[in-house]
């Protein structure tokens, strides 16, 4: 075992016996029982100290057949999250909606009186982002958003690089991803539930590994570029269980593919990428320059919430130029597990959020001044309201 892994294991170890003291258990609801609230399902089962009590969902029946699914017994049911959160007591929720209601089911969660993981992206708009802070600074409670990349080692390497100093002062950073070919279809390619495509669905996260590296600086300005070139042509399209790839080509109204140039605070360049769909295997690895040293991060097929291969760090030692690796770090545990716990931990133990919104209001503002400035076609300044 490495000593990252030591500490890591030594550090879950201590939380474990720190949850097995407290006394009772947290009351969750689940809002939205699609896709993604079976990883938060299978995750809350796992812990001890917490009750999964409530579910809400839109469509009749439903959140009933998930409750089956996945073994859950004694839940209560509601058509909505505002009668769920009218009729239960309840400690913390998973806001597993569609994107397009993350903002006012988050909003009327933290007017409650309830704790909320938020699953990403944040929202959809900056508005909508600076209205979710106001509402959780008025209510006091934890409201952390599901960056479970965060948790991954090498994730947080990264992070210890860059503040190490051995790159100096960071002046351009190069990121993205996406896929040849990844189109999720469901509610994430239509504009009235997804609001954005791929940005929102694996763009954010890619935002997040530079931005939490380098202290989420605040975005000034943005030139961007979106496309759907692929999402709106049934040749490149699937069938799923409810649509025809016709179908779904003729409802696709998000963008498949995004690209900017954002100036940030410090006078630090962000080139930016990111693709469900194109004619190549990936838009390049990220890279992080600064007066110091450079270093790469091999880029992955499909946003796993790791890094793609060995990082490398560029930099001079006695005046030779230098390479040196950092082999592939593992991380003890599930990250989605790590991510719900840590949610959980800081309700329990009245500690921050572990994924803060004051920072994830930079990533969203980003995302937004991307889609502003393509509608214009001209780059644009990013604006932020005071919280």
């Amino acid at each position: 075992m490495g000593n990252s892994d030591a500490v890591l294991n030594q550090t879950t170890q201590a939380v474990e016996e720190t949850v097995k003291t407290r006394e009772g258990k947290l009351r969750v609801g689940i809002i939205g029982t699609g896709w993604i609230a079976e990883a938060h399902a299978e995750s809350l089962k796992k812990m001890d100290d917490v009750e999964i009590v409530a579910m809400a969902d839109l469509i009749p029946g439903k959140a009933e057949a998930f409750a089956a699914r996945f073994g859950i017994e004694n839940v209560n049911f509601y058509p909505d999250h505002a009668a769920m959160l009218a009729n239960e007591k309840l400690d913390a929720v998973s806001n597993c909606t569609y994107n397009v209601a993350h903002a006012q089911t988050t909003i009327d969660a933290l007017n409650a009186g309830v704790n909320v993981l938020l699953e990403k992206p944040m929202c959809v708009t900056t508005e909508e982002a600076v209205e979710i802070m106001r509402a959780e600074k008025k209510s006091g409670k934890i409201l952390s958003i599901g960056f479970q990349p965060r948790m991954d080692e090498n994730m947080k390497m990264i992070k210890r690089i860059v503040e190490s100093g051995a790159l100096g002062k960071v002046y351009y950073i190069q990121t993205g991803g996406g896929r040849r070919r990844g189109i999720p279809n469901s509610t994430f390619i239509e504009k009235s539930t997804g609001g954005i495509g791929a940005m929102g669905d694996i763009g954010c996260y890619s935002l997040d590994m530079v931005l939490n590296a380098i202290g989420y600086p605040k975005p000034l300005t943005a030139s961007g570029y979106i496309s759907d070139f692929f999402g709106t042509n049934a040749k490149y399209q699937r069938p799923d269980a409810f649509h025809t790839a016709a179908e779904n080509a003729a409802r696709f109204s998000v963008e498949d593919f995004a690209a900017a140039f954002v100036r940030l605070e410090g006078d630090i360049i962000l080139d930016f990428r990111i693709s469900w769909a194109m004619h190549l295997d990936t838009p390049g690895d990220t890279v992080i320059l600064g007066t110091e040293g450079a270093l790469r991060i091999p880029s992955t097929e499909c946003w796993n919430g790791t890094v793609g291969g060995a990082m490398t760090l560029y930099h001079d030692i006695a005046g030779e130029m230098t390479e040196t690796k950092f082999p592939i770090l593992n991380t003890n545990g599930s990250l989605f597990d790590l991510k719900v716990r840590s949610f959980l931990d800081a309700i329990w133990e009245g500690t921050p959020a572990p994924v803060p919104t004051s920072e994830i209001l930079y990533n969203q503002a980003i995302i937004d001044g991307i889609v502003k400035s393509a509608k214009l076609g001209r780059e644009i300044e990013i604006e932020i309201p005071e919280i």
